[in-house]
This record gives structure tokens, C-alpha cells and sequence, in this order.
């Protein structure tokens, strides 16, 4: 498949996104990623404000605050590298789709979500580390996806390669939408290691599980 790919460089980094999209009802994220099928024990319910949904059991509150207007933050009990945030924003827009393509919204949250900088470079060596780069990443997949309302969410599942080696890498599911004049970003994270150990389809749930009023 078509695969996006950009990079973490010391000063100076790049987005060039490819992968194309596409449009599934919202929750057969299963039919898109070939992930989550719907079991949702192991979890529980979270109701937040304008938004909801399904946390891994085993997983806490957080106390971090890393993104602008960060309104709910867990993390795994074992593991505190697997976290899912949702940060909630005013935006004034009414649909996810207003703020342009995936390619650009996702170059326009990726310094604050992935830690990306803003002159664009394509990387050639997916997976190696080049001179003077601290971390590389690939959009594996994203999707325009909708839901049973008819609200249109941005979906991505990036695969990030961090300099020093942690975990082989992170697992990023992001899912955004637009509600009352609000954006809404649900970003999970996992550890490359334990994403292949089984954190994966847990992570998978927590992502498809997230809808907005």
C-alpha cells in the first residue's frame, strides 16, 4: 500500500503524506486496519464532555498535560508508555473536513501530537536513521470515516521510530472530529513491543470506540 512518510530532523523536519484516503461508517475500522472487532469486555465506559469512549480496564488517570486543551489523559498501569488522550478545542468549525485534506490537517497537529517541525523532507530510509535525524515516521493508513449520525472523523494509524531506540518504536491511532463549534483529537499510544504482544487490538478498541455528540 501507499505509505506516507516523514521525519523527525534536528532542526528542520518533513510530512509528505500519501496514503490515500478512504470512506467506511465509523466502527468498521475493522474492514479498514484489519483490527478491533468489537468485544468491548476489557473496558470501561468513559463519558466525557461532547465525547465518548471505551478505556482499556487496566489502565489510570494521568496527571500529564501534554497538548493544548488536554481534557481526559490514561495510561497503562504496567506500561506507562500506552496512554490515550483526548484534547478538546474550540475551533469554530462544524465539520472535520473544513480544515482541509488529511494530508493537512495532519501537518498542522503533527508538532504538537508527534513532535514534528515544519520544513518538509520525504525520508528514503524508512525504518534507519539518517544523519542529524532524531526520529522518523509512516501514516500506515488514514481514512475519512463516518459515523451513525453522519459526522465525518479523521482516522490515521502512524508507526513512529524514536531515536533511542524505545520500545522499537510507537504506535499512534489518531481520530478527530468537529462538534459544537469544538475540534476533538483522540490520540492512542502504544509501544512497538507490546503493540505485537497483544496491546495492539486493545488499543484498536479504545481508538474505534471514540465518537463525539
Amino acid at each position: 500500500s501507499r505509505r506516507a512518510v516523514f521525519g523527525l530532523v534536528a532542526g528542520a523536519t518533513a510530512l509528505a503524506s500519501k496514503a490515500a484516503p478512504s470512506l467506511a461508517a465509523y466502527g468498521e475500522a475493522a474492514n479498514v486496519f484489519g483490527g478491533f472487532q468489537g468485544n468491548t469486555s476489557g473496558y470501561t465506559p468513559y463519558q466525557g464532555d461532547g465525547y465518548s469512549l471505551l478505556l482499556p480496564a487496566q489502565w489510570n488517570p494521568s496527571k500529564e498535560r501534554d497538548v493544548t486543551g488536554v481534557d481526559m489523559r490514561y495510561e497503562d498501569n504496567f506500561d506507562q508508555l500506552n496512554t490515550v488522550t483526548v484534547s478538546v478545542r474550540k475551533g469554530g468549525k462544524s465539520n472535520i473536513k473544513d480544515y482541509g485534506s488529511q494530508e493537512a490537517f495532519l501537518e498542522g497537529i503533527s508538532k504538537e501530537f508527534i513532535g514534528q517541525t515544519t520544513q518538509q523532507f520525504e525520508s528514503k530510509s524508512e525504518g534507519g536513521f539518517k544523519p542529524n535525524t532524531f526520529a522518523n515516521a509512516s501514516v500506515l493508513t488514514q481514512a475519512v470515516k463516518r459515523d451513525a449520525n453522519g459526522k465525518d472523523y479523521y482516522v490515521y494509524e502512524l508507526l513512529t521510530r524514536t531515536a533511542d531506540g524505545t520500545e522499537g518504536g510507537r504506535h499512534q491511532l489518531i481520530s478527530a472530529a468537529c462538534a459544537k463549534g469544538n475540534l476533538y483529537i483522540c490520540k492512542v499510544q502504544a509501544g512497538d513491543k507490546r503493540w505485537v504482544r497483544g496491546t495492539r487490538n486493545i488499543c484498536l478498541g479504545t481508538w474505534e470506540s471514540f465518537t463525539v455528540a
